[in-house]
C-alpha cells in the first residue's frame, strides 16, 4: 500500500496587531493598487441606482441591464420621465425587478421633491431614499463621495469573519470592527479589496488559499492550499 502524501501545514493565523493588519492590507494592495467598484456608472445618481439594483444581482448582470439605461437617464427627473413601466423593460433581467423599479422610481421622486435632484452626500439622508439602506448608502459615500466608510456585503462579511481581520455576527459589528482597526492609508480602498478578495480568491466554497496573497495572516482554519484537481 503505498504511503500518503502528508497533508499541507494549516499555516497562518489571523492578524494580532497593527503592524500585521498593515501588512494584511499592504499585501492586498500591492496586489491590486487601485480597486475600483465593478458597477458601472457615470454620476453619483446613477451609482444609487446601480446599487440598489445590485441586491442579489451580480454586478455583471446589473451593468448588462443598465447600460442602455444609463444612456437615457442621468438625473431623477429623468427617471420619473421614463416611468416604473419603461424602467421594468430595462431591468427586467434582474432578479426582484419589480420591487427594485417601484423603489427607484420612488427615490428619484424624493430626490426631486426634497433635495432639489441632487443626491444627499450624507448616510442620514440616504438610507431616508426607498430601497437604500446603509450598506448602499455607504457605497455611494465611498464610491462617489470619498469617503472613508465600509459598506458590508457578504463577501466583506466572509472574508472579515474567515480572516479574523472583523469578526462579528452581523453585517453592523463586521463593519464597526473594520472603522475600529483598518489602517491608513488603506481606509478609503478597504472594502474594495474585501469584496474583490472575496469574489474571486476568498470564495464561500472553496476558497483558492493556494494562490492567496494574505495566507498568512489569516485565522481560518479549513484552509484549501493545494489546488484541487481539475481546476
Amino acid at each position: 500500500m503505498a504511503a500518503q502524501k502528508p497533508k499541507p501545514e494549516k499555516r497562518g493565523h489571523a492578524p494580532k496587531n497593527k503592524a500585521e493588519l498593515f501588512e494584511f492590507f499592504r499585501l492586498l494592495a500591492e496586489d491590486n493598487p487601485d480597486p475600483q467598484t465593478e458597477l458601472e456608472f457615470g454620476n453619483e445618481y446613477q451609482l444609487v441606482v446601480a446599487v440598489a439594483l445590485s441586491a442579489q444581482a451580480t454586478d455583471v448582470g446589473v451593468n448588462k441591464a443598465t447600460k442602455k439605461l444609463f444612456e437615457e437617464v442621468k438625473t431623477p427627473q429623468q427617471m420619473l420621465d421614463l416611468g416604473e413601466e419603461g424602467l421594468k423593460e430595462h431591468i427586467k433581467t434582474i432578479g426582484l425587478f419589480n420591487s427594485k423599479a417601484k423603489n427607484v422610481i420612488a427615490a428619484a421622486q424624493m430626490l426631486v421633491d426634497d433635495f432639489g435632484g441632487e443626491v444627499p452626500g450624507n448616510r442620514d439622508d440616504l438610507v431616508k431614499l426607498p430601497g437604500v439602506g446603509r450598506k448602499t448608502a455607504n457605497v455611494v459615500l465611498n464610491c462617489a463621495f470619498g469617503e472613508a466608510v465600509f459598506p458590508v456585503d457578504t463577501h466583506v462579511f466572509r472574508v472579515g469573519n474567515r480572516t479574523g481581520i472583523a469578526r462579528g455576527k452581523t453585517p453592523e459589528k463586521v463593519e464597526a470592527q473594520l472603522e475600529k482597526k483598518v489602517p491608513e492609508p488603506f481606509r478609503l480602498g478597504a472594502h474594495h479589496w474585501l469584496i474583490l478578495h472575496g469574489r474571486y480568491l476568498c470564495k464561500a466554497r472553496t476558497p483558492e488559499c493556494w494562490r492567496c496573497p494574505v495566507v498568512d495572516l489569516c485565522g481560518y482554519k479549513d484552509k484549501v492550499l493545494e489546488k484541487p484537481k481539475g481546476r
